[in-house]
C-alpha cells in the first residue's frame, strides 16, 4: 500500500495520472471556509454543524469548514481581513447592512450572476421582496437572506397582571408604552428601582437598529436607499431620540445611560425589566427559559407602528476559485431552502425570509403551538431597512456615538444628531 501511494505521488508530480486524480475523492473535493456569527441565544453552532454535515452527505465532492467567527462585527472584520490577505472565506453570513462596505472593498461577487437555471430563478423568486431589497444596488443582487429578523417587543404578562394591566393589551403607542412602563416599574423601600418598565439597547452595534425603528414610528427615515445620504437633523428624527432619552430622564421607566443588548434577554428573564425591544431571533431562547408567562408584540407607533428589518445574508467572496464559488452558491441554496429555513426559524426564532418556508409542516405545526412566532412575520410590511450607507462601519459608529452621547446626557439629542450629520456628510460627499 505504501509503495502504491509513493508511485501515485510520483506519477501525479509528472502529470501522468489525470485519470487516477479524477477518480480520487480526496483530489476531487472542493473545500470551503464558511464564516458565520452567533448573535442570539441557543445552541446555534450545533445547529449549523448539523446542516453542514447534511449538505456534505448530499454533496460528497464538497468539504465545508463551518467557522464560528464571533458576533456580526467580529465576523465582518475577520472576513475583510482574510479577504485583504488573499485568503477569504468562500462564503459568509454577514449583516445585510454590510452590502455597501463589501462592494466598496471589492471583495464579494453578485449573487445574481450565479443564477442560471429555471430552478435557480424559482429559488430566488421565493424570497420575500422586503428582505431582498436591501441587497439590491448598482443593478445587482449582492446577497441572499438567511438569518433575518425584525425587532419585536417582549413583555412580561405576569408583571402586567400584577400591576393591574390587561396582560393581553400590549402598548400600541409611545404614550401607551410610557404608561405601562410606569405601572410595572418597582422600587424597594430605599427607593432603588428593582424592576424597570422598558429596556431599549443603546450600545454600539445595536442602538442604530433600535433607533431606526423609533424614527420610522415617528414617520422618518435615517438614510436613503442608495446609502449616500442621512437625515439625522430631520425634526422627526430628533423627536424620536428625545423620546428615547425621556424614557429614563423624564419618565423614569428605563435604566439610566446605556442598556446593553447582550444582557437584555437575561435582564428580562430575571424580572429586572418588564419589556425589552429585541430581535425575534431570541424567541426560542426566551421561550425555553422564561419562568413566567410572556408575550411578543409588534412595536408601538407615533402614531403608526414600525420596526426594522435586521439580520444576516449569505455573501460569496470574489478571490476564490470558480469551483469554490459554485460550491458556495450550492451551499447558500441548500441553507436557504424552505425546509432548512423553517427548521432554522424553530431552532432560533429568526424569521424565515421565504413565503414557502411558512407553508411547510414544520412551521405550520410550530406556529400553531407558538403563535408568538407570527408577530415578526406580520410586522414585516411595517418594517424598514436597518441603517446602512457607504463606509457603513464609520457612519454607523458616528451614529452610535451620537446616540450614546444623548442617552448618557453628554449632549442634547438635537446637538448629538447635528454633530453626527456633519461628520457623516463629510464621509458620504464623495458618493453623491
Amino acid at each position: 500500500m505504501h509503495i502504491i501511494k509513493r508511485n501515485l505521488l510520483k506519477l501525479a508530480a509528472t502529470g501522468l495520472v489525470l485519470g487516477v486524480v479524477g477518480a480520487s475523492q480526496a483530489f476531487a473535493q472542493t473545500k470551503l471556509d464558511f464564516y458565520y456569527p452567533v448573535q442570539v441565544g441557543g445552541p446555534v453552532t450545533k445547529v449549523i454543524d448539523g446542516y453542514v454535515a447534511k449538505f456534505m452527505a448530499e454533496n460528497p465532492g464538497i468539504q465545508v469548514a463551518p467557522i464560528y467567527s464571533g458576533n456580526y462585527n467580529d465576523t465582518t472584520t475577520k472576513a475583510l481581513t482574510a479577504a485583504k490577505a488573499g485568503t477569504p472565506p468562500a462564503i459568509a453570513v454577514l449583516l445585510a447592512t454590510d452590502v455597501f462596505t463589501l462592494i466598496d472593498e471589492d471583495v464579494v461577487e453578485p449573487i445574481d450572476q450565479f443564477v442560471k437555471t429555471d430552478e435557480d430563478k424559482a429559488w430566488l423568486d421565493g424570497f420575500m421582496p422586503a428582505y431582498l431589497k436591501s441587497a439590491q444596488t448598482e443593478g445587482h443582487l449582492w446577497s441572499v437572506p438567511f438569518q433575518r429578523s425584525t425587532a419585536v417587543m417582549y413583555y412580561n404578562k405576569q408583571a402586567f397582571k400584577d400591576a393591574g394591566l390587561d396582560p393581553e393589551n400590549y402598548p400600541k403607542t409611545w404614550d401607551d408604552m410610557v404608561a405601562a412602563g410606569k405601572a410595572v416599574t418597582q422600587k424597594d423601600a430605599s427607593g432603588n428601582t428593582t424592576r424597570w418598565g422598558i429596556g431599549i439597547a443603546g450600545n454600539v452595534g445595536s442602538s442604530q437598529w433600535m433607533f431606526g425603528a423609533l424614527a420610522a414610528q415617528n414617520g422618518a427615515r435615517l438614510m436613503n436607499d442608495e446609502g449616500t445620504e442621512t437625515y439625522l437633523t430631520d425634526p422627526k428624527v430628533v423627536e424620536a431620540l428625545q423620546y428615547w432619552v425621556d424614557l429614563s430622564k423624564k419618565n423614569g421607566v428605563h435604566p439610566q445611560g446605556i442598556f446593553e443588548w447582550g444582557t437584555a434577554p437575561a435582564d428580562f428573564l430575571a424580572g429586572r425589566v418588564s419589556m425589552i425591544w429585541h430581535t425575534t431571533g431570541n424567541l426560542t431562547n426566551i421561550r425555553k427559559n422564561a419562568t413566567f408567562d410572556f408575550g411578543v408584540a409588534p412595536f408601538p407607533g407615533h402614531p403608526n407602528p414600525a420596526s426594522t428589518l435586521g439580520g444576516g445574508n449569505f455573501y460569496i467572496f470574489k478571490d476564490t476559485s470558480d469551483e469554490q464559488k459554485q460550491a458556495a452558491f450550492k451551499l447558500a441554496k441548500f441553507l436557504t431552502s424552505d425546509e432548512i429555513l423553517a427548521d432554522w426559524a424553530v431552532q432560533t426564532g429568526y424569521v424565515a425570509p421565504r413565503d414557502g418556508a411558512w407553508k411547510t409542516q414544520t412551521l405550520t405545526d410550530y406556529t400553531a403551538e407558538e403563535p408568538n412566532a407570527l408577530v415578526a412575520l406580520k410586522q414585516i410590511p411595517n418594517a424598514v431597512p436597518e441603517f446602512s450607507t457607504h463606509e457603513n462601519a464609520r457612519t454607523t459608529k458616528i451614529l452610535n456615538d451620537a446616540l450614546a452621547a444623548a442617552l448618557t446626557g453628554n449632549k442634547t439629542p438635537e446637538k448629538a444628531l447635528a454633530d453626527a450629520q456633519t461628520e457623516i456628510d463629510k464621509i458620504l460627499k464623495q458618493y453623491r
